[in-house]
């Protein structure tokens, strides 16, 4: 019940910072709760749609076994996971982000032989249909479902001419959802300690494609005329000539991906180690002056700030604390800080609710942080530079509306999570 009201609640939050209340689409707003609930509905309390998210689960598990084979050839004993003979514990770098790569290049190839194609073009119906939006934002959106940055390729043509309240689809969508090369990298790092979890990522990313969508409409409503309102157009991508060349092709971008995720996780983690240690000299000042014990950390302050929002989604009081401050978290050192910290909560027994991991599951479940900001800021910029002043000026809304709909979907995941052996959580 307080999921249900916190998803209320959080839609609310949006309209407080609405640019234009009256235009909000009252179609818009009632689909976009409405297909989180039913999918939710879907994938939580009807029993078959439970076990086809265990049987996407176990195929998602089997896949990720096989991508580990390359990387257990190319480090050795230093691939080899927590618990298996041989290993040397967990090592980020050579167990879990390496099969960005494996990903990558087994979705291009998806894409080269339609499967991905059809899939992408069969939630941008949906979209168009039932929500009413236009189809070039309907269209990205459902591909980053899938896909990451380069989701805005599939509707290239159609970028120069959008209005902005379709940018801001394209870049909240892009930051709310995550691409499925980095699914097997959130997988491994949490499939220990949550058997189940593959499934639930994919259920995520799906629930938060409308959620996305509602939050940027009513944080920036439709005041134009949309060129493609209510068509539902093609996909726009560069096929590769044949399978090879759509593997290769793949594991470049994944090789990318993999590099740039490692130059923010160097980056941002050590900033924010630099503002630690600034914020450790200020409470030592206090300490002196007054004799008061003040903790000051930037993640204790975020967990402050977002502690209403983790109320709001319906994680119980007694893990409120340590939830509010991994998700705070993921704004300034991404989800993979958060879902390494996730897993070792969840490890060393300091949550007390299993409601509470499934919820931060889903929350956790996008790449609504700044360092994804210069990423679908810049990298849409390149792609229609005539746009860059607005493409940068509504990239700190998208950011915004990003992190809230993943609390929408959070809560969504509290509405339906009832406990016992009707979830997938094992």
């Amino acid at each position: 019940l307080l999921s249900l009201l916190g998803v209320f609640l959080l839609v609310g939050f949006l309209f407080l910072f609405s640019r234009n209340r009256k235009k909000v689409s009252i179609k818009v707003l009632i689909w976009g709760i409405m297909l989180q609930f039913v999918f939710a509905l879907f994938v939580f309390l009807v029993p078959f749609g439970t076990s086809f998210f265990l049987i996407i689960n176990d195929l998602t598990m089997k896949i990720i076994d096989s991508s580990l084979d390359g990387v257990k050839f190319l480090f050795g004993t230093l691939a080899v996971p927590p618990g298996t003979k041989g290993s040397v514990g967990f090592i980020l770098a050579f167990q879990a982000l390496p099969s960005i790569v494996f990903f990558a290049a087994l979705m291009e190839l998806l894409y080269h032989i339609g499967i991905m194609e059809k899939v992408v073009g069969l939630f941008a119906k949906i979209f168009v249909k039932v929500m009413g939006i236009s189809g070039a934002e309907s269209l990205c959106a459902s591909a980053q479902i899938f896909l990451g940055i380069e989701s805005n390729l599939t509707v290239r043509p159609y970028l120069r001419d959008m209005t902005n309240s379709e940018l801001m689809v394209v870049l909240t969508t892009g930051m709310a959802t995550i691409a499925s090369s980095v699914l097997g990298l959130y997988v491994i790092i949490l499939s220990g300690t949550f058997p189940t979890v593959a499934g639930h990522l994919i259920s995520a990313s799906i629930i938060l494609a409308p959620a996305a969508i509602l939050a940027s409409k009513v944080v920036i409503p439709e005041t134009e005329n949309p060129l493609t309102l209510g068509k539902v157009v093609k996909v726009e991508y560069a096929k590769a000539a044949n399978p090879i060349e759509a593997i290769i092709n793949g594991s470049m971008t994944g090789v990318k991906m993999l590099v740039g995720i490692c130059a923010l996780l160097i980056a941002f983690i050590g900033l924010i180690a630099v503002v630690d240690a600034g914020l450790s000299y200020i409470a030592d000042g206090i300490r002196y002056a007054t004799g008061a014990v003040v903790d000051l950390s930037l993640q204790n302050i975020l967990g402050y700030v977002f502690y209403p929002f983790t109320i709001a989604m319906g994680v119980p009081y007694a893990d409120a604390p340590v939830i509010s401050k991994i998700i705070g978290e993921r704004i300034i050192a991404t989800e993979v800080k958060s879902y390494q910290d996730l897993a070792i909560l969840i490890r060393e027994g300091r949550i007390v609710n299993e409601r509470s991991i499934v919820i931060a599951t889903y929350a956790l479940c996008g790449f609504a942080h700044i360092p994804s900001l210069a990423i679908f800021v810049g990298g849409t910029s390149s792609i229609v530079p005539e746009r860059t002043k607005d493409i940068s000026i509504l990239g700190l809304w998208a950011l915004f509306a990003s992190n809230i709909a993943c609390f929408i979907t959070g809560a969504v995941a509290g509405v339906f999570y009832m406990g016992g052996g009707n979830i997938l959580l094992k």
